[in-house]
C-alpha cells in the first residue's frame, strides 16, 4: 500500500526592500506583482518594457523563487546584459545563477550537458556562415550534382533555404513554393541534401547556428527525463520580444513551460515586423488559446513620446484587424503636432531634410538625435547626393551601405568597363560572375583581353564586344555560352544611343545576364533585382555615364570615410531602415518616401496579412520620435518603368491618418531674384531680364 505525502512549498521570510507601487505605474505594477500562471503582457513602444521585466524578476526573487529556478529568454546579448545589470542595480546583489541569455546561448548551454545523447560530443563545434556553406557544398559535390548542366541553387542559397525550413517547421516543399519558386522542381533532391547536411554535421561534431535551437528541441521531445529535469529546473520563465518568437522557439518556450505553467511573454503586436525571416505573428495573437487561463495586462503608458505623435501612432495601426486594442498615452510634456510634407520630387524631399536638419540643429537638436527613417535601402540615395553636396555628416545604419552592396557593385562594374575599357578590377568582377572562372582565369582573360583592346583602339566602334569575342577560345567549358552573351550585350551597350544612358546600360545588364544571375546565387534576389531597379531609378537622372559614376564613387567613399573611429564630438544624422531602427528613439525623425507601392511595399498589397505587417513597420517608425516627426513623399519620382518621370499617389497609410492630427507644410522654393533685392512677389514675369 503507498500513501502520497505532499511537500509543501517552501519560502524564505519575504522582506520587501522595492517600494513596487512607487517604482512602477499601475500597469507595470499590476504585471510585475501578477500571481503564478502564464501571463501575458502587452507592452506599448516606449512603455518601460525592460523595467517590467527587470522588476519582475526582482519580485520573484523577494517571493523566494531562487534565481537558478529562474529563466529569462531575450533576443540579443546586448538585451540580455542590460535586463542582468538592471536587475543586479536594483537588487544589489549577485544573480550569476540566474539562467538568462538568448535563446541561442541558453540552447548551448543545456545541449553541452546532453550532447552524448544526439551522437554529439561535448566539445561540438558551432559553424560560423562560410563554415556552414562550405559544408553543404560538399554535400553537392557527394551527391554529384553537376551544377553546369541544370539551374540548381548554389550553397549559400540551400544554407538560407535549410535554414528557414527548420526554424519556421515548415517541409522544403512548402519553402521553396513560398519564396524560391524557380527551384520547386528539385523539392526531392533538396530534402536529401538537407538529411545529408545534418549527418555531416553529426559525424563531424559540428552544429550550425539554427541547431542550437533544432537540437535543443530534439533533445527535450526524445528525451524524457531530460526534459522533466528542465521543466522541473525553470519555475518561472519570462520571455522578451515575444512577437518576434518562430514558430521553433514558441515551441520551445512551450515545452519547457509544460509542468509550472508559470510563463510570462513580454512584447508588443504592433511591433511585430520580422515575418521575412522567419518570425509568427500568430505566437502573440493566438497566445491566448493555447493559454486559456492565461492573464493579459496592457502597459499604455508611454515615456518616449509627445501626446501628439501618440496620437498620431494610435491613429495609424487601428486600421489593422489582427491585433490587442490598446491606446498610448504619453507622460510627456505636449509638443508639435507631426508635420504633413508633400514635395515636388526626391530632390526637394533630400532638400527639405538637409535644411530642417540644420536648423533643427542650430535650435539645439544634435545631429546625432535626428534620423532619417525609410522603408528600403534605395528610398535614401537622392538624400545621400544632397547631404553629400551640402557636407552635412551621416552615418547609415542599415546593415551593408546600398552602394556596398554585392549586387550592385557587380552591375556598376559593367558600366565602369563600359566607359574605361582598362578598368582590370572591374573586368574581373565582371567576369568571375561566370561559372569556372576563378582568380587565374580572370587573370588569363584579362591578358588577352588587354591585348585585343590594343588591337582594335581606337578604331573599333565597338571595342569591347570584339575583344571580348576574341578570348571566346580562352574561355573554360562551362562559361562558353554566357561569354558569348557578355560580348552581345556590351555590343548593345556600345551603340552610340545607349552608351551614354546609365539607366538603359543597367537595364540591358540585368535582363541579358543578372537577373538570372541573381534567381540562381541569391536567396533574396527579388529584393536585389528590386534595388538594382532602383539604382536604375536614381540613373535616369544622368544623361553621362562619367557624371553617374562621379556620384556614386562620391557617395561611396564617404560611407567609407564613416567608418573611420569616431569622437563624442563627432555629430552625424542618422540614416536607417525601420526595421533597423527598431529599439531606438531619436528627439526628432524624418519618414520619408511614403508613396504607394514603396511604403507599403508593391510586394505586400496583394496580401492583407503583409500588408497588416507593412502598417506595423509604419507604427514602428512614428514611435521612434519623441519630440518631432516629420512624414514627407514626392509628388514625381523618376522611375525606370517609365524612362521618365511618374506621378507618385500619396501612401495608404498617410491616407488612413485623420487630417487634424497633421500640421501640413507647404514646400515653396525661394526665388533666385531675392539674392539681388527682389522680394518674391516683385518678378511677375520671370522671362524678363533685369539687367
Amino acid at each position: 500500500m503507498s500513501r502520497e505525502y505532499v511537500l509543501e512549498p517552501f519560502q524564505s521570510s519575504v522582506d520587501l526592500k522595492i517600494d513596487y507601487a512607487r517604482e512602477l505605474n499601475p500597469q507595470q505594477h499590476q504585471a510585475v506583482t501578477a500571481l503564478p500562471g502564464p501571463s501575458l503582457v502587452i507592452a506599448g513602444a516606449g512603455s518601460g518594457k525592460t523595467r517590467t521585466l527587470t522588476y519582475r524578476v526582482a519580485f520573484l526573487l523577494e517571493q523566494g523563487i531562487q534565481p537558478d529556478r529562474i529563466l529569462l529568454l531575450t533576443f540579443t546579448n546586448k538585451a540580455a546584459r542590460e535586463m542582468m545589470r538592471r536587475v543586479n542595480d536594483v537588487l544589489g546583489s549577485d544573480l550569476s545563477s540566474l539562467w538568462g541569455g538568448t535563446f541561442h546561448s541558453i540552447g548551448n548551454r543545456i545541449l553541452r550537458k546532453h550532447a552524448d545523447r544526439l551522437g554529439y560530443k561535448p566539445d561540438f563545434t558551432i559553424l560560423d556562415r562560410q563554415d556552414s556553406k562550405d559544408l553543404v557544398q560538399a554535400c553537392i559535390d557527394a551527391a554529384k550534382i553537376d551544377v553546369t548542366e541544370v539551374r540548381f541553387p548554389k550553397a549559400d542559397m540551400l544554407t538560407d533555404i535549410f535554414s528557414m525550413a527548420v526554424n519556421t517547421h515548415l517541409p522544403i516543399e512548402k519553402i521553396l513554393e513560398r519564396s524560391y519558386k524557380a527551384f520547386a522542381g528539385f523539392a526531392a533532391v533538396i530534402s536529401n541534401l538537407q538529411k545529408a547536411f545534418q549527418e555531416r554535421k553529426r559525424l563531424n561534431n559540428v552544429m550550425d547556428f539554427d541547431d542550437l535551437l533544432v537540437l535543443w528541441l530534439k533533445l527535450l521531445q526524445e528525451h524524457e527525463d531530460v526534459r522533466e529535469q528542465y521543466q522541473r529546473r525553470f519555475q518561472f520563465i519570462l520571455v522578451d520580444e515575444y512577437q518576434d518568437t518562430n514558430k521553433l522557439q514558441s515551441d520551445l518556450i512551450d515545452l519547457l513551460a509544460a509542468r509550472h505553467r508559470n510563463l510570462m511573454v513580454v512584447g508588443d503586436d504592433s511591433q511585430s515586423i520580422y515575418s521575412w525571416r522567419g518570425a509568427n505573428f500568430k505566437n502573440i495573437f493566438e497566445f491566448p488559446k493555447r493559454y486559456p487561463e492565461a492573464k493579459i495586462y496592457k502597459i499604455e503608458t508611454n515615456y518616449r513620446s509627445t501626446p501628439e505623435i501618440l496620437a498620431l501612432a494610435n491613429a495609424a495601426i487601428a486600421e489593422n484587424k489582427n491585433q490587442y486594442p490598446k491606446e498610448l498615452v504619453s507622460a510627456c510634456k505636449s509638443g508639435d503636432k507631426p508635420a504633413f510634407v508633400v514635395c515636388d520630387d526626391a530632390s526637394q524631399q533630400a532638400a527639405f531634410v538637409a535644411q530642417r536638419a540644420l536648423q533643427l540643429r542650430d535650435e539645439g537638436v544634435s545631429l546625432n538625435e535626428v534620423a532619417v527613417l525609410y522603408r528600403s535601402h534605395f528610398h535614401a540615395l537622392e538624400l545621400q547626393l544632397e547631404l553629400t553636396r551640402r557636407n552635412i555628416p551621416f552615418t547609415i545604419t542599415s546593415g551593408i551601405r546600398f552602394f556596398e552592396q554585392a549586387h550592385i557593385k557587380d552591375v556598376a562594374a559593367f558600366i565602369k568597363l563600359l566607359n574605361n575599357p582598362a578598368d582590370e578590377i572591374s573586368f574581373k568582377r565582371m567576369v568571375k560572375l561566370l561559372p569556372g572562372i576563378g582568380n587565374k582565369s580572370a587573370d588569363k582573360l584579362w591578358s588577352c583581353f588587354e591585348a585585343g583592346l590594343r588591337e582594335l583602339l581606337p578604331a573599333s566602334k565597338h571595342p569591347i564586344a570584339t575583344a571580348l569575342q576574341k578570348c571566346a577560345p580562352s574561355v573554360p567549358k562551362k562559361a562558353v555560352v554566357p561569354w558569348a552573351q557578355f560580348a552581345t550585350t556590351f555590343a548593345q551597350m556600345e551603340a552610340e544611343n545607349v552608351r551614354h544612358f546609365p539607366a538603359d546600360v543597367i537595364q540591358l545588364v540585368v535582363e541579358a545576364i543578372y537577373e538570372e544571375y541573381a534567381e540562381e546565387n541569391f536567396a533574396n534576389y527579388s529584393i536585389r533585382l528590386d534595388e538594382i531597379e532602383q539604382l536604375g531609378n536614381f540613373a535616369r537622372g544622368f544623361n553621362d555615364t562619367n557624371e553617374f559614376l562621379t556620384q556614386l564613387a562620391l557617395l561611396s567613399n564617404l560611407e567609407a570615410e564613416d567608418d573611420r573611429p569616431r569622437t563624442d564630438d563627432d555629430e552625424s544624422l542618422k540614416l536607417t531602415t525601420i526595421h533597423q531602427a527598431k529599439g531606438l528613439e531619436f528627439t526628432a525623425v524624418f519618414l520619408i518616401m511614403l508613396c504607394e507601392g514603396l511604403f507599403p511595399s508593391g510586394r505586400s498589397l496583394e496580401n492583407d496579412d503583409a500588408l497588416e505587417e507593412e502598417r506595423r513597420l509604419f507604427y514602428v517608425g512614428i514611435t521612434r520620435a519623441k519630440k518631432q516627426l516629420y512624414l514627407s513623399y514626392p509628388i514625381m519620382r523618376i522611375t525606370q518603368a517609365y524612362s521618365g518621370d511618374a506621378f507618385q499617389q500619396q501612401s495608404r497609410f498617410l491616407k488612413e491618418l485623420p487630417p487634424e492630427l497633421l500640421d501640413s507644410w507647404n514646400i515653396r522654393q525661394k526665388s533666385p531674384w531675392s539674392a539681388y533685392g527682389y522680394s518674391d512677389g516683385d518678378k511677375e514675369d520671370e522671362d524678363e531680364n533685369p539687367f
